[in-house]
């Protein structure tokens, strides 16, 4: 009997070991789990800082680094047909440019027309909106009934005042030199990205490294490319959309509108809502009823609705398509991060870190019912 003890006794030891190490063991792992997070943590707080303070340099280079991309599938096309890389790159960027000045041209007119007209414009909306007056009394009528506090019964209707004006054209243009920046950046960029590319695979030392880099640098040169092709159709379509709506209901200037709904739907969720405002305001100076006015704005809405539902994720398609969350948390990031610059970037930073992750962070759990 006390050799059978004694021969348990290292088993119960081994045992108690396993158990202890079994014990102390995730504590080990959990302690180097939450370094590990507070370092990553603190690295993303870092870089955004960076990103922040840095604006005037890295938003230039950076939005070319993006718009460079999506632009050299076509750079390509023109090499294939014999035309140099540099050459196709100022090609494509003075295309760029030269469709972006006609859609300004588009835009400013009615802009221009509409700032010089501002203060009876003004007139005409607070004359329309005259009509809210009757429903306000009986608003503050019930707030005096239930006891509420009518210190606005007695207030006559104002317009909001307009001092965001300021802050926010502060806000929104970027300054010359960010201009050229940018484009000076594109123009090497594309000239540059099949050395750039081929360096940068290089890098790494293995084989296995090499391809897995190839592959991601061409995935997200099809998919960034593909996004920015997609979109500008789908966008076109809204603006011809938008211009005809606005022709049909007698709105002014619809080719106008029509350029503006184009340019504003780049950007996600901020875009259509903005557009809508704009027909909202538009329609109501324009129409001598609110009812009339807001025809248009209703039509826009039903073809938003329809483009964000049902032609958008049927064009894309299931690869790109993107969580509606993830959209939106990264829309309201990088906007409040570089203004609209970044609300147009948001999208294409999102494909280029879906893609990242997908092939540095495989995901390898089982699937839960």
């Amino acid at each position: 009997m006390q050799v059978l003890s004694n021969d348990r006794a290292p088993a119960n030891d081994v045992a108690r070991g396993v158990t202890a190490d079994n014990h102390t063991e995730p504590r080990e792992i959990e302690r180097g789990d939450l370094v590990t997070f507070c370092l990553i943590a603190l690295l993303v707080i870092t870089i955004g800082a960076v990103l922040y303070f840095a604006k005037a340099f890295f938003l230039p280079i950076i939005a070319a680094f993006v718009v460079g991309t999506m632009l050299s599938p076509a750079a390509g096309f023109l090499e294939r047909h014999r035309i140099p890389r540099a050459l196709s790159a100022v090609m494509i960027v003075s295309g760029l440019g030269a469709g972006v000045t006609f859609i300004v041209g588009l835009i400013s007119a009615p802009v221009m027309e509409w700032t010089g007209r501002l203060p009876e414009l003004i007139g005409l909306l607070k004359d329309k909106l005259h009509i809210f007056d009757r429903p306000l009394a009986l608003w503050h009528q019930f707030q005096s009934m239930i006891g509420a506090s009518d210190a606005f019964a007695t207030a006559p209707f104002q317009m909001p005042k307009l001092e965001w004006v300021q802050p926010a054209l502060e806000f929104l243009p970027p300054t010359f030199t960010e201009f050229l920046l940018f484009f000076a950046t594109l123009i090497l960029f594309i000239a540059s990205w099949r050395d750039l590319r081929r360096a940068l695979i290089m890098t790494f030392r293995d084989h296995d490294s090499r391809l897995r880099a190839l592959r991601v640098i061409n995935e997200i040169e099809e998919h960034l490319g593909s996004y920015l092709l997609t979109v500008t159709l789908i966008n076109m379509g809204v603006g011809a959309a938008t211009g005809f709506v606005c022709w049909a209901t007698g709105m002014p200037n619809p080719a106008g509108l029509g350029a503006f709904a184009a340019t504003l739907n780049y950007l996600p969720i901020i875009g259509p809502v903005a557009m809508f405002t704009i027909l909202t305001v538009v329609g109501v100076v324009a129409f001598p009823s609110i009812g009339e006015g807001l025809i248009a704005p209703a039509l826009f809405v039903a073809l938003t609705f329809l483009e964000g539902h049902f032609i958008t994720p049927t064009i894309i398609g299931r690869r790109l398509e993107l969580n509606a969350l993830a959209v939106f948390i990264s829309l309201a990031f990088w906007t409040w991060l570089w203004g609209p610059m970044g609300a147009f970037l948001s999208s294409p930073l999102l494909i280029v870190s879906l893609i990242l992750r997908e092939h540095f962070i495989p995901s390898s759990e089982p699937q839960l019912p």
